[in-house]
């Protein structure tokens, strides 16, 4: 029944994908939240291969998503500042988000080794790519810039992702299949998740109250 349930919302993923949903996912994926590219661009790869989409337009498309989540990251750094940046990062809602105040220093230390040119190379790597413009903001690095290494980092990255996936199509099936069962496994994870987040918190209740 989960399997089924998770297909159909596969099906219709898949029905609804646009190069407005593309924008829209990607600036998501480039922002706080972990939104992995890979289940973005493969099915748009999948649809531009059935001619129902620009295999050009989507990486297009992607890539501009990916400045609009950046620019999203970059200003909130930018005008809140350190101290604030990293007290959010520390929040039960940052922690919902698989945020915390390690990766956003790890991301703040690559970008203090690596200089403006991290803005670039990050955008290539997993756990950093979707951080590394909260640095940039924190530094107040020059928007221009900021811009331009977070344009061609992206464009690099989307162009290779949608140019293996269009490549690679005849193992799609397979691929979704494990797109399918990775959903699962993230559902019932996430539901473990607060079972036992709601268990600990009853746990902690009960101690309080024999204590006092």
């Amino acid at each position: 029944m989960i399997a089924e349930l998770f297909k159909t919302t596969l099906d219709w993923y898949m029905g609804n994908i646009n190069y407005f949903t593309i924008t829209l996912l990607m600036a998501v994926e480039s922002s706080f939240i972990p939104l992995p590219s890979e289940l973005v661009i493969p099915p748009a790869a999948y649809l531009a291969v059935q001619g129902k989409l620009n295999l050009g337009l989507v990486i297009f498309f992607s890539t501009i998503g990916c400045i609009i989540g950046a620019l999203f990251n970059y200003f909130i750094s930018f005008y809140l500042g350190r101290k604030i940046i990293y007290a959010l990062a520390e929040s039960k809602w940052a922690r919902l988000f698989f945020v915390n105040r390690t990766k956003v220093e790890n991301a703040e230390e690559y970008f203090r080794t690596n200089g403006n040119t991290s803005t670039f190379i990050g955008r290539l790597l997993p756990g950093i790519r979707h951080l590394i413009s909260i640095p940039a903001g924190l530094a107040k690095m020059n928007l221009r810039q900021f811009i331009i290494y977070t344009a061609l980092g992206s464009l690099l990255w989307n162009a290779i992702l949608a140019t293996m996936s269009y490549v690679l199509v005849e193992q799609w099936e397979v691929y979704f299949r494990e797109i399918t069962w990775g959903f699962i496994v993230i559902g019932v994870g996430f539901v473990g998740y607060l079972i036992f987040k709601a268990i600990k918190k009853q746990k902690t209740k009960r101690m309080k109250v024999q204590i006092d």
